[in-house]
């Protein structure tokens, strides 16, 4: 198993003058799979967002790996080694096609294989924005997995399964949680969260364990 150790201390996240996320504390070993649930607007997301660099009013520490964010060559590195699979996927303002998301992993190759055993390898030449709900989020997983053939060793998966039906919930489920890579994912699919090590639930911001 891969995957690089994730350690947050004291993390707090804030939108504008609303605290989001206050004093997080968790450890999770390199490897582990750790579903993360709660609420809607409890935190879950901006905790997310805040370890891939995309929400800036942080404080405390994030590591991954044991690096933090300090330079920007620290930053580049960060995002070479999480990949994203966001709640909403973006189909693009422009006709972004399939294949030039998968393009984006830095592994075509093999996220277009993936694509092909997800089911949508025929649809990659179509724009994003003509994809249903379930074809859009198959479509970032194969790029998930792309990215991880690329060199990624953690993952971080925002609500991968809410637009499948329950077929393709347990067939994503088994293989994000096959993945060699620290996962730690957002859910209410409960057959994704009981194939991970530990279940986590946020609400207000703060973060208590399940299992």
């Amino acid at each position: 198993m891969g995957g690089l150790d994730v350690r947050m201390r004291e993390v707090a996240c804030r939108h504008g003058r609303v605290d989001a996320v206050a004093a997080v504390d968790l450890e999770i070993a390199a490897g582990e799979r750790v579903a993360l649930t709660g609420t809607n607007g409890s935190g879950k997301t901006t905790l997310l967002r805040a370890v891939l660099g995309l929400h800036r009013q942080v404080t405390g520490t994030i590591l991954v790996g044991g690096r933090g964010t300090r330079t920007s060559a620290e930053w580049a590195w960060r995002r070479r080694v999480c990949a994203w699979i966001p709640q909403k996927p973006a189909a693009g303002r422009f006709p972004l096609l399939g294949e030039e998301l998968l393009a984006s992993s830095a592994a075509p190759t093999e996220a277009g294989e993936a694509a092909e055993r997800l089911g949508v390898g025929a649809l990659t030449g179509r724009p994003l924005h003509t994809l249903s709900g379930g074809q859009l989020q198959r479509m970032y997983l194969a790029r998930a997995i792309g990215c991880v053939a690329a060199g990624a060793q953690v993952l971080l998966a925002d609500e991968p399964t809410a637009a499948l039906d329950f077929t393709g919930q347990e067939e994503a489920a088994d293989v994000l949680t096959a993945l060699p890579v620290t996962l730690l994912v957002v859910t209410h699919d409960r057959t994704l969260a009981e194939r991970c090590d530990r279940v986590l639930d946020m609400a207000a911001g703060r973060l208590r364990e399940v299992r």
